[in-house]
Formats: C-alpha cells, structure tokens, sequence
C-alpha cells in the first residue's frame, strides 16, 4: 500500500464535543456532521458521539445513514428538504427541518404526513445565504404554528462573524427585533458562537469545525481553545533527494536551494487533499523535528526539507497535520482554513480510527 494513511481519534471527538458543551451548559448540543462529518465519516463520529444531545447535517442520505445506525436522537435538516417528494422520508425518519422559504412552507402545508415535523424557522440576520426576511419571520411563524403538519418549532439564524469581537451585534439586534413576544426555543450559535458568545446560546448550539479540532478563530489556536486534534495526516519519504546551490524542485522549480539542500520526497500530493497551493515552509514534521515543505505541491508527492534532519531516510514517517502540526496551521499557508482542507482528504487515502 501507498505509505498515507489519516488517523481518527474518537477520544479526541469526545472532549471536543465535551468542550462544547461546558462552553454552554444550559443548552443541548447538535453534533454537526454534515460532509461526511467534515471529512472524519459519518458512521465513525455516530459511534463516537452515541450519546450527543442530537445531530445535524444537510446530506438526506447521510440523515439516513444515521437512523440504520440506531441514532434515535434528533437529527436537523440545516438547509430542510428540495423538494416536496423528500417530505415522505423526513417523516419516516423523524428529521427535523429548517424551513427558510416560503415555498417550503407552501410544500410542508401540502403534504400529507403520517407525522408532523418539528421545524427550525431560519431568519436571514445579515449573511444573506438562506432564511427568511426579519419582516417576514413573524408571519411566517405564525402560519407554521398552524398547520398540522408541524411539531415542535425553534427560531433560528446563522451569524456571519462570530470569530471576531462584537461580530454577532447587529446580527442579534436583528433577531431579537423581528422574534420579540415569540416564545419558542432559539438555536443560534455555530463553533465561534459557541465559545466566544454566551449571550447566543439559546436551546440549541451548533458546533462543527471545534469538534474536529480545528479553530473557527484567526487570532485563537485550537490547542488555546483547549480542542485536540481529532484526524492525524501522515504519510513516508519515499526518496531523499540532494541538491546543490541553484538546484530547483517540483514543477516549475519555483524553489531553488541557495545552498546544499537534502530534500524528502513524500507520498502525499493534492490528489489526497493536501493544498496545491501550500507555499514552502509549511509545516511538516519529520522524526520529530520541525521543518517545512519545499516547492510545489504535485498530484502524489511533495517534498520537505531535511537537511537539519540527519536521522531522516527512506521510510521515515512525516506527519503532515495532526497532533504536532496544527491543521489551520498548514491552512494558513495554503490562504485557506482548516474546514477545506479536513473536508478535501480524498477518498483514496486509508482511514483509520482509535480510541
């Protein structure tokens, strides 16, 4: 086999979700797992988080997926259901929906259910992504709170920049000016929300990218958070490389050593998911030395530089991200964010999990 592999911690899983919720202990918390439960699998995390307060994804099959695994807590639709043909499945599976048109609320007040749904009712605070209008939230409530096709019904609403200070303001203001005497439970804060926003809480949080470990913050480390890595990317040198002065490597030789170089070839490229576009000196770490990759990243290889690593050879484990280099670390360099890259890592590299 190719010497890549991605490691799963489900102990880690576990004191993520446990940060968040003694980052807000007086709400339930929904274990995102949309993405394939941001590239770390659905079933895994399912096994691993049995007992959160309920789930939520946006994929129907995945929503499925969960109830063959015996999930029987609540599983919210975030962006509800397409069409009105889904409706059947939602109530067979007991889903939840976010309602945030009023062509589904057109749909849901069609249908013939065996059920009726509990509803998350999504306003449009200021992301301009999905949701109701502020003026049109009240009147869209009150025509859900009449229809026998609905259940239980939570307020809601999605912030734009709740990473940074006093993003969730205007936001908030929003919201509570267009729910004000409406008494229902409320689900506003995403991970950022969560630990920066205690105002936020409400019923329902909704944390994802801090249960994988990684920051939803810029100026705060996940390690800073008190978050641990959840997957490990590693993978082997392959070939040791010498160049000299003027040597370049990788396409287009955008990195030319300066002075006598020993380059590790690595058996991970960005038909794995690691970033094309990681500048050199992104961190890696090789036999347990901080160093950093050189040139660009090609579909199966990219290179890191050993030369201050004597030890290191052919065979020589190189972790890419995970419990010592930090995944938005490696983000950074690539102008991304830690949620793209743990979402991209291909299906072709071998998943492993461990306690």
């Amino acid at each position: 086999m190719r010497p890549l592999r991605a490691d799963i911690s489900l102990s880690a899983l576990r004191h993520n979700y446990a940060v968040a919720k003694n980052q807000a202990p007086r709400s339930k918390a929904f274990a995102v797992v949309k993405a394939n439960a941001y590239g770390h699998g659905v079933a895994r995390v399912a096994k691993a988080l049995a007992d959160a307060d309920g789930f939520a994804t946006l994929e129907l099959d995945s929503a499925v997926r969960l109830r063959e695994l015996g999930i029987e807590q609540p599983i919210l639709m975030l962006e509800g259901f397409f069409d009105a043909g889904e409706l059947v499945t939602f109530a067979e599976q007991r889903l939840t929906t976010a309602l945030h048109a009023v062509d589904q609320i057109d749909m849901l007040a069609a249908a013939n259910l065996e059920q009726p749904l509990d509803v998350f009712v999504k306003m449009n605070s200021g992301m301009n992504r999905l949701g109701f209008a502020p003026a049109e939230m009240r009147g869209a409530v009150e025509r859900l709170a009449s229809l026998p096709q609905v259940g239980a019904i939570t307020l809601m609403t999605h912030f734009s920049s709740s990473e940074e200070p006093g993003g969730i303001a205007d936001a908030m203001a929003r919201f509570q000016a267009a729910t004000e005497g409406l008494q229902y439970p409320v689900s506003l804060s995403n991970s950022a929300a969560t630990i920066a926003c205690p105002e936020a809480h409400g019923a329902w949080v909704r944390p994802g990218i801090m249960l994988y470990g990684a920051t939803p913050f810029s100026d705060r480390s996940a390690a800073h958070i008190g978050l641990k890595p959840v997957m490990r990317l590693t993978a082997k040198i392959i070939a040791i490389q010498t160049m000299m002065p003027g040597d370049g490597i990788g396409y287009g030789l955008t990195f030319r050593a300066e002075k006598p170089v020993r380059a590790g070839i690595v058996a991970c490229g960005y038909a794995d998911g690691y970033p094309r576009i990681a500048r050199t000196g992104t961190p890696a770490m090789v036999e347990g030395r901080e160093t950093g990759t050189l040139g660009r990243v090609s579909m199966d290889m990219l290179a890191v530089d050993v030369t201050e690593i004597p030890n290191a050879h052919v065979g020589s484990s190189v972790e890419l991200w995970g419990d010592n280099v930090a995944v938005d670390d490696v983000a950074k360099c690539a102008g991304s964010v830690g949620y793209e890259l743990l979402c991209a890592v291909a299906p072709r590299v071998p998943v492993y999990e461990a306690e």
